[in-house]
C-alpha cells in the first residue's frame, strides 16, 4: 500500500511538504507542488482517512440508530439526513435496530468503535441503550429524534404531538363530524400518546363524549391500521371519522374501508399524521398533519455540529410545529 513516505521519497521533498500540498494548508511553490501531485499520480496515492481522523481526533463521519420499520416516515428522514450530511462533507453509517434491545446495543457498541464523532438516535423508548455502555463515552454528543429524551445531556428535536392531535381533531369537529374514532400508536412511544391526548382534548372541549371501543391503539404499520379499523366497524355504531397516529395506520384505514365496500371521505372521514409522500397519491389523497421530514433531518445534523463545536452548552428541546394539509379524505356534514 503506498504511504506519504513513497510519495515524498519520489517526489525528493520531506513528508511533511507532501502533507502541506495534500491538505493545501502551507504555501508550497508551484514547482514543488508539481513534483508531489505528479508522484501523488503516478503512485496512485490515496490520503489515510483513518491516519487523519486519528491526528485531528475527528472522522467526519455520524452514526444513526433507527427502527427498522415498513412506515415511509422513517426512510424520509433518513434521506434529509444523509442529504444534509452530504452536504456538509460528513459520512453517514446507518444502523438499524429492527425493535431489538441486544441489537441496538450492539449496532450502538459499532458506531462508538468505529469513532462516529456523533450520534443521531431514532429508536422506540421502551429499549433504551445499557447505561454503561453510554458511560464509556461520556461526552460523545447525542442528539435524539422523534422520541423522548434518554437519560443524559442529549439534544432533542421533537414534533408537537399534542398540538397536532388537537389540530386534526378539530378538523374532523369543523366539518361536523360527532362520531370520531382515534387509531392511536404504540403505549410506549411518547408521541401516540400525546396525539391521542390532543384528540381527547379536543373531544372534551367539544363536550362528547369518547366511547372506550373508539380508542385503540396500532402499531404504526400499514397492517395496525387495517386491524384497528376492522374492529371499528365490527362495532354495533362505527364511527363516522376516524384519527390515526400516523400516515401507514391510515393507509391500511383506506384498505380496510375498500374491503368493506366503503368509500373514504364518503362513508368514513380519515385524517392521518406525519405527511409522507404516498399521502397526496392516495385515492383520495389523504388530509394529514404534515411533518417537515426533510428538514427534521436537517435540523437534526446542524444541531450535532452545532454541538460537536460547543460541547459546553446546556442540552436544549427543538420542537417543530405540526400544519394541517386538507385534502379530500374528509367530507362535509
Amino acid at each position: 500500500m503506498t504511504t506519504m513516505k513513497d510519495v515524498a521519497r519520489l517526489a525528493g521533498v520531506s513528508t511533511s511538504t507532501v502533507s502541506h500540498v495534500i491538505n493545501n494548508n502551507r504555501f508550497v511553490s508551484d514547482s514543488v507542488r508539481d513534483k508531489v501531485l505528479s508522484a501523488v499520480q503516478e503512485l496512485n496515492y490515496a490520503p489515510s482517512a483513518l491516519a487523519r481522523s486519528l491526528k485531528l481526533n475527528q472522522t467526519r463521519t455520524i452514526g444513526m440508530l433507527v427502527t427498522t420499520s415498513n412506515n415511509p416516515f422513517f426512510a424520509e428522514v433518513v434521506r434529509g439526513v444523509e442529504r444534509s450530511c452530504y452536504e456538509r462533507g460528513y459520512s453517514l453509517i446507518l444502523c438499524n435496530t429492527e425493535g431489538d434491545l441486544a441489537r441496538m446495543n450492539q449496532s450502538l457498541e459499532t458506531l462508538l468503535q468505529k469513532r462516529v464523532d456523533g450520534l443521531l438516535m431514532m429508536c422506540t423508548e421502551s429499549y433504551r441503550p445499557a447505561r454503561e455502555m453510554l458511560s464509556r463515552y461520556p461526552s460523545l454528543p447525542t442528539v435524539m429524534m422523534d422520541w423522548a429524551v434518554f437519560d443524559g445531556p442529549n439534544d432533542v428535536i421533537q414534533d408537537n404531538s399534542f398540538l397536532g392531535g388537537k389540530i386534526a381533531t378539530r378538523h374532523l369537529l369543523d366539518r361536523g363530524y360527532t362520531k370520531i374514532a382515534c387509531i392511536a400508536g404504540p403505549k410506549d412511544k411518547t408521541p401516540a400518546w400525546e396525539r391521542l391526548e390532543g384528540y381527547r382534548y379536543e373531544m372534551q372541549q367539544a363536550g362528547i363524549a369518547i366511547p372506550d371501543e373508539y380508542v385503540i391503539f396500532g402499531d404504526f404499520e400499514f397492517s395496525g391500521g387495517v386491524d384497528a379499523m376492522n374492529q371499528l366497524l365490527a362495532l354495533p355504531e362505527p364511527p363516522h371519522a376516524v384519527f390515526t397516529g400516523n400516515d401507514a395506520m391510515a393507509v391500511g384505514v383506506y384498505q380496510a374501508l375498500y374491503r368493506a365496500g366503503l368509500k373514504v371521505g364518503c362513508d368514513v372521514a380519515v385524517v392521518g399524521y406525519d405527511d409522507i409522500e404516498m399521502s397526496q397519491y392516495l385515492s383520495p389523497p389523504l388530509t394529514t398533519i404534515h411533518q417537515p421530514k426533510d428538514e427534521l433531518g436537517e435540523l437534526a445534523v446542524d444541531t450535532l455540529l452545532h454541538r460537536l463545536m460547543h460541547l459546553d452548552l446546556e442540552p436544549q428541546t427543538l420542537v417543530l410545529t405540526p400544519e394541517l394539509m386538507v385534502r379530500d379524505s374528509v367530507g362535509q356534514i
